[in-house]
């Protein structure tokens, strides 16, 4: 079988389970769950095989001609190179573990069918931005993960949170997705095609006549799609989903869509200096903004949500500064690392028998109950805070060393400053994400907080893809000397400066934060054996627990090192720094009050108008109908009537043209 072969069948295969799993969901529920694990695995399978062909050398092409536009045509194509083969194997392996964790997860799930049924698609969708050669081929798969993440966010759509999340990251999303679609027009008519190698070469001859503008539309589409600042609001209220979905879109799909699709297209956007910059700059403030963040949040979901929107911005600063090997590098170690921390959260979420009891605050006793997510976790989170010799240390360092290369000038055609931005930013993330990630861990299994009862030995089909994840976060990142090839060629290995202030700084966070616990927990007693759990039927069972512990509320943990740590930012930090007020403000305002006006302006002029148009149709035809007598007298003295009125009118014009 030919690669070009084994190519289409990657993203077709998830596709087809996809359609299946739907049509045979409520007939036939026993293949529900072959259906959506199979084809996904074989996906992954075939995606393995075509990187392996590929090998990081000359990229595979195919194509044939989708329709005739008249104008700009649009290709069926294929454009394989070393960065597609490998984030194609990271989306086949991370979705693969997702369907087979859902099994156990979601086992009593009702609505388990379509849910599987979606992540196929989502999967299958996400596969065809990574192998499409064209750009409105690419769309599609673009368009298609934005209507899917909104029914699997809103999965629990009983919920308010699950309906508004769901929402708000379609409508954040398309926001972005306008000028993303305006940026795309323009650049294929500077281009001539849709297709990514003919975009690339128009590039190489400098034949792009809006670089800037092009540019800047795009990344309006990126931050949104890949939750950079300022449209990265979506993405921890996109919590409220089941969390296998928040590992898919955080570890290998919809989120990384953005960042892929800027390294693939990473020449156009390289041709405007302006673009690099405020792709620099939006990559610092996400980082640091999300990492502050992180540190103030008592949901163990959203702390990793943020935490991905701060990685995300890593791959961002990467781009900024032209080096897209090491953005693909950090996207992939990232996924891996990422999925293994999204999914050991739902194993806590999971032991503790209600998605209430997320805040870290009310977690206690998990380490020796659930040992697998305890190990694998911490693994993740050495990973997360760039510890060597862990995935997230090599992939991190790439970044970093990408910025200093172009802050010391080592990159034409970079601003320096952009370089000075993007490093900057990134060191300070690297201590606070050790602060967080040390957080975490210590509040998660050190903690005091109402324990819930023992539900058992988790499901095997969690616990065996949690080591299996735990393999790449672990070793992936050793493997750097040896991927060269598949990374534009060149080396991704650490250097010493890079390397010493990162782990130093990282090193520095965590001794701080743990410093500050044991001296917050030493000051309330908050280290001692976890109290008895306490039922209530009540729906907000968590809340309840905690006020009939006497716990404190999470706002008002004085056990919490985040709030020292921040002090008077851990309000603002907590709040997302308000950004949604502000957008209310801005935005959602302003459009409800242009609304209720035109809502206004129907009701009481366009209606009116519409009203009194038919009251007087209905008054002349009363008044017809009033003359309608059928008596002959009247309607002969109506006839003599008016014949004397014609008859006086006809004289007195005859008299008036006489006397002219």
């Amino acid at each position: 079988m030919t690669t070009t072969t084994l190519a289409v069948l990657v993203p077709l295969l998830p596709f087809l389970g996809s359609v299946a799993g739907l049509l045979l969901g409520r007939t036939a529920p026993g293949f529900v769950r072959p259906l959506a694990v199979l084809p996904t695995l074989a996906a992954a399978v075939l995606a393995v095989l075509v990187a392996i062909r590929q090998g990081g050398g000359e990229a595979i092409e195919a194509s044939t001609r989708l329709t005739p536009t008249g104008s700009v045509p649009i290709d069926l194509s294929l454009y394989i190179d070393g960065f597609a083969a490998l984030v194609a194997v990271l989306v086949g392996v991370v979705a693969t573990c997702v369907q087979i964790y859902s099994t156990g997860y979601l086992r009593d799930d009702r609505r388990y069918p379509s849910y599987a049924a979606l992540v196929s698609l989502f999967t299958s969708a996400m596969l065809l931005v990574v192998y499409s050669g064209d750009l409105m081929v690419l769309l599609v798969g673009w368009e298609i993960m934005g209507i899917c993440s909104y029914f699997l966010v809103g999965h629990y759509w009983e919920t308010p949170e699950a309906r508004a999340a769901s929402l708000k990251a379609f409508l954040v999303t398309k926001l972005g997705d306008v000028p993303f679609l305006i940026g795309l027009f323009a650049l294929a008519t500077d281009a001539g095609t849709f297709r990514i190698t003919g975009v690339l070469d128009t590039v190489e001859k400098g034949g792009l006549d809006h670089p800037t503008l092009i540019a800047l539309l795009l990344l309006a589409g990126v931050a949104g799609k890949s939750a950079q600042f300022p449209l990265h609001t979506w993405l921890p209220d996109a919590m409220a989903g089941p969390t296998p979905v928040s590992a898919l879109i955080h570890a290998a799909t919809m989120v990384a869509a953005g960042i892929y699709f800027t390294a693939r297209l990473l020449p156009v956007f390289a041709e405007s200096a302006a673009a690099m910059t405020v792709l620099a700059v939006m990559a610092a403030i996400t980082m640091v903004g999300s990492a502050l963040a992180a540190l103030a949040q008592d949901d163990i979901k959203r702390v990793l949500a943020y935490s991905t929107i701060g990685q995300l911005g890593y791959m961002a600063g990467a781009l900024a500064v032209g080096d897209r090997g090491a953005a693909v590098f950090h996207l992939v170690s990232h996924g891996a690392f990422k999925a293994l921390l999204f999914l050991a959260a739902g194993t806590v979420i999971h032991a503790a028998g209600t998605n209430s009891l997320t805040a870290m605050s009310r977690m206690s006793g998990l380490a020796k109950r659930i040992p697998d997510a305890y190990w694998t976790m911490t693994v993740a989170l050495l990973a997360l805070a760039a510890i060597p010799p862990f995935a997230g240390f090599f992939s991190k360092e790439a970044v970093l060393v990408a910025a200093e290369h172009t802050a010391l000038g080592d990159r034409t055609g970079i601003p320096a400053g952009a370089g000075w931005t993007v490093l900057v930013a990134g060191l300070l993330t690297a201590l606070l994400t050790a602060a967080y990630a040390l957080r975490l861990w210590l509040r998660t299994f050190r903690g005091r907080g109402a324990e819930a009862p023992d539900h058992g030995r988790q499901p095997i089909a969690m616990t065996t893809v949690l080591w299996v994840l735990a393999i790449p976060s672990l070793g992936f990142g050793l493997t750097v000397t040896y991927l060269d090839d598949w990374f534009d060629g060149h080396a991704l290995t650490p250097t010493v400066t890079t390397a010493v202030l990162g782990t130093g700084l990282a090193a520095a966070g965590a001794v701080i934060t743990y410093a500050v616990w044991r001296t917050l927990a030493a000051r309330t007693g908050a280290v001692q054996p976890p109290v008895p759990h306490v039922a209530h039927p009540d729906a907000d069972a968590g809340l309840v627990e905690a006020e009939a512990l006497h716990l404190p509320h999470p706002a008002e943990d004085p056990a919490d090192p985040g709030r020292a740590l921040l002090g008077p930012l851990h309000a603002p930090a907590a709040d997302g720094f308000h950004l949604d007020a502000v957008y209310r403000a801005a935005f959602v305002r302003p459009v409800l009050a242009a609304a209720s006006l035109v809502r206004f302006l129907d009701r009481e002029v366009v209606d009116t108008y519409v009203r009194a148009a038919g009251n007087s149709a209905q008054g002349l035809g009363w008044l017809v109908r009033r003359a309608q007598t059928g008596n002959i007298q009247t309607y002969l003295s109506a006839l003599l009537a008016g014949s004397v009125v014609l008859v006086i009118a006809a004289v007195a014009l005859a008299n008036a043209v006489a006397g002219a």
